[in-house]
């Protein structure tokens, strides 16, 4: 795709329904009891996969009016799949689900795509078996998982990196465990499945940076609206600040606070950003506009990452274009992404004449006048393809982006609701 830069972004938006959420959603409905209403569930191709891999399991899932019914049998109402489970380039579905699988009383092996293959599994491989499943890993390390339920045992886990799926494949799992199962973080990481899992009737208790789960309970249908992705909200964000003359409205984002970090960085930087219209039934929501403005660099502490590791590389490209030194610590866990993303948007922010380098497992961005347009690199990674793409927008000249097709994973729409804003 070539990309020509644009004057300003002008405009009201929504965004797909939140990514992580969605696939929550599908996830707890299909082992409730009842039929569960979902609106807004993200359509891409990551949560398409969770939402096959139940149908392969014997859940009923279906549109009606809009709105996705899933037609719930309880914890114990999967059925063996006819033959492995295959969930494309969704890490989300292979760790969370791999959670669940453990408490049934079947065998399945979960397979992903050469992307998904070599990311690291042996994080859930761990606590998982700790707990009595019998979990196979290619090379001990990666998928394809097969995954042999059973009865469980409780477990009282410290993650040793902070993860939003590792620690939701425990609590998962500990649905299905007679006792309390606990989770520690050093961190705390996204907490979307604490919520919904209390929503949903599980009892679950949440006393600073841990989190524990008493099974063996049942939960009950509830009616789920997903707020709007704040990881897709956050590249419109971006390019609104950057682009002088700009300003837009993006209706009912979800802010959970382990997911806003987004938000106080970019603010933190000097953006103009307000949130309006503020509610809450299971997660918070608001409207939130945006305002172009000039930008300074920023230190970003490693405790912050778990709140906005998806949204680092679009950070990348506002702390390209601020003033002054942007330094972000500990952002080692970008390297086992769906690319390295440190690495594909370190070669593509130096195309554009940025001044970036890694220290260990530190990242240094010293701030320039202008980028200039460049021939691109997706790396068939969604959000190193759009963040290249609002960097594109900021450019002098045009840039080309090799492969936008990725896009698909969490946002098949993200470029026509660029062009319905951009005023060229």
């Amino acid at each position: 795709m070539i990309i020509k830069p644009v004057k300003r972004l002008l405009g009201e938006i929504t965004v797909p329904g939140d990514k992580s959420i969605s696939h929550r959603a599908v996830m707890i409905a299909a082992i409730a009891r009842g039929k569960t209403r979902v609106a807004n569930i993200q359509d891409s191709d990551d949560c398409n996969y969770t939402v096959r891999a139940f149908k392969e399991m014997g859940i009923k899932i279906y549109e009606k009016g809009g709105v996705t019914i899933v037609e719930g049998k309880g914890l114990k109402g999967l059925e063996k799949p006819d033959s492995s489970l295959f969930v494309g380039s969704s890490g989300t579905t292979m760790r969370i689900l791999s959670g669940i699988l453990a408490g049934q009383g079947f065998e399945v092996t979960v397979v992903g795509d050469e992307q998904l293959s070599a990311r690291p599994m042996k994080r859930i491989a761990g606590p998982l078996s700790e707990m009595g499943a019998g979990v196979g890993l290619k090379d001990g390390e990666y998928s394809p998982i097969t995954i042999k339920g059973g009865r469980l045992d409780p477990i009282d886990y410290t993650l040793p990196v902070p993860s939003a799926q590792v620690k939701s494949a425990i609590l998962f799992a500990g649905l299905y465990a007679k006792g309390a199962t606990s989770v520690t973080e050093d961190f705390k990481s996204r907490d979307h499945t604490e919520r919904m899992l209390k929503y949903f009737g599980a009892a679950i208790k949440v006393k600073g940076l841990k989190v524990s789960v008493t099974g063996v309970g049942e939960l009950k249908a509830r009616p789920v609206d997903v707020p709007g992705d704040i990881s897709s909200a956050g590249f419109f964000m971006a390019a609104a600040t950057l682009l002088k003359g700009s300003k837009i409205r993006i209706n009912g984002v979800g802010i959970n606070p382990t997911r806003a970090g987004i938000i106080n960085v970019l603010k933190r930087m000097g953006a103009d950003i307000k949130i309006l219209n503020k509610k809450n039934v299971f997660e918070p929501v608001a409207d939130i506009v945006v305002e172009s403005r000039i930008t300074r660099g920023v230190t970003i502490k490693a405790k912050e990452i778990p709140t906005l590791i998806d949204e680092l590389p679009v950070i990348f490209v506002v702390a390209a274009l601020s003033k002054g030194r942007t330094v972000i610590e500990g952002a080692a866990e970008l390297r086992v992404k769906e690319t390295d993303r440190i690495r594909s948007m370190l070669e593509n922010l130096e195309a554009m004449g940025v001044k970036m380098k890694v220290v260990g497992d530190d990242i240094v961005i010293d701030g320039v006048r202008g980028l200039k347009g460049a021939r691109l690199k997706s790396f068939g990674d969604h959000r190193t393809c759009m963040a290249m793409a609002v960097a594109a927008l900021a450019a002098n000249g045009e840039s080309e982006i090799d492969d936008v097709s990725c896009v698909s994973k969490s946002f098949p729409g993200f470029f026509d609701v660029l062009e319905k804003i951009a005023c060229k």
